[in-house]
């Protein structure tokens, strides 16, 4: 019924309504018939004045949803503090941390700042997941060497050797009391490598591999920076946080050779995505995580450097870097929730991707280095010219 019809109608039924009351008054005199005619009109009229505003209401309600999305005119989606949703999840908070590190779970930043928030759907969301909840503490689940080693029923030391050679890559690390470094692993990508390489449980180690161990090479931590960087390029698409994403692997004498603009290298620092909810609390932790942060062998310094020149130039490209006394009308590209480019299946592209790390027989010939580009202004602005593999 459009909305003529119900104001018809509607006046129809008061008219009616106005005829039945005047002839009850005629009993009483035709003057007082007369005002409850008069009376009926003008209620009538009232009537048509309220239907008009609330079908003007309605259509702006409409009109707003449309432009701003299903939720725009209602009131913003609730969100919870990570610790609640934790424990609505049935997970501890390192567990989440993790599970939001990994894109498992979305997060939202907290208006005027603060610690990132979680929207109650998207809790309902992973609470109807098929074997919630043991199936979201069972994808977060990690393992050190000793229950690694169980876990894929090899001895200790023939896990640390598969680790080293990049077979298995740890998702974090904590100090022990030595303040040494004690790398984690995910349970699910162990044994997802115990079912796609079962030879290299048992056996003897190929020589190519026991090459490699012997001269002293540890992929673990190259393994580590790789995937970190990955998940930070998943989480954006401003091209200034994803060239800053690539920095944080070089030091900084590495960064200035390669971005030479001081101001160019402060807004990187600014712009650097720092972990969702924060950086580790001891003074030692931090130091070790700065230290791990940094790429250390010539080869990854070169594919870093390549990577960080790249997006640089896409930087470039987009905007400029803000100037002292630029009024900071700066335009941002907008950013990807955490947790949302792995849901969606967003793609990194090609020149931020970092190469597979080493096969499970990493003693084949080849490194990243070996497909750097080869033009001559590229390399010259990398400065590696005449600097060789060391």
């Amino acid at each position: 019924m459009t909305v003529k019809e119900v104001l018809r109608a509607h006046a129809r039924h008061q008219a009616v309504h106005a005829g039945t009351q005047g002839a009850r008054a005629g009993t009483r005199g035709a003057r007082a018939g007369t005002r409850g005619a008069r009376a009926g009109t003008r209620g009538a009229r009232a009537e048509c004045g309220n239907v008009r505003a609330d079908t003007r209401a309605g259509d702006a309600g409409t009109r707003v949803e449309g432009e701003g999305g299903p939720t725009s005119s209602a009131a913003p989606a609730a969100t919870v503090a990570a610790g609640r949703a934790a424990q609505e999840l049935g997970i501890r908070r390192a567990e989440f941390e993790l599970a939001v590190h990994l894109g498992l779970i979305a997060v939202v930043g907290a208006p005027g700042g603060g610690r990132p928030r979680v929207h109650e759907e998207e809790i309902a969301r992973l609470r109807e997941q098929p074997g919630f909840p043991d199936g979201l503490a069972e994808r977060v689940r990690t393992v050190g060497t000793a229950e690694g080693a169980a876990l894929l029923d090899i001895a200790p030391a023939r896990f640390t050797r598969l680790a080293r050679a990049g077979c298995v890559s740890p998702v974090t690390f904590y100090l022990n009391r030595y303040r040494a470094v004690v790398w984690l692993y995910l349970a699910d990508e162990l044994a997802a490598f115990a079912s796609r390489e079962p030879e290299l449980l048992a056996g003897r180690t190929p020589s190519g591999m026991r090459t490699m161990l012997e001269s002293g090479a540890d992929w673990r931590p190259r393994n580590w920076r790789s995937q970190r960087i990955d998940r930070l390029l998943n989480r954006t698409r401003d091209p200034w946080v994803r060239t800053a994403v690539q920095a944080s692997a070089l030091d900084p004498v590495q960064l200035a050779e390669v971005v030479d603009d001081p101001y160019e290298r402060a807004y990187l620092v600014r712009v650097r995505p720092e972990p969702v909810f924060g950086r580790p609390g001891s003074m030692a932790a931090r130091e070790a995580m700065g230290e791990l942060m940094l790429a250390d062998d010539p080869d990854e310094i070169l594919w870093r450097r390549v990577n960080l020149t790249l997006e640089l130039d896409g930087a470039r490209e987009d905007r400029p870097a803000p100037r002292p006394g630029d009024d900071g009308g700066i335009r941002t590209a907008p950013t990807v929730r955490a947790g949302a480019g792995s849901r969606t299946g967003t793609a990194i592209p090609a020149s931020a991707a970092e190469p597979a790390p080493p096969s499970v027989r990493p003693g084949a010939p080849g490194s990243p280095a070996a497909g750097v580009p080869t033009g001559k202004g590229l390399l010259a602005r990398l400065g590696w010219r005449g600097r060789g593999a060391g």
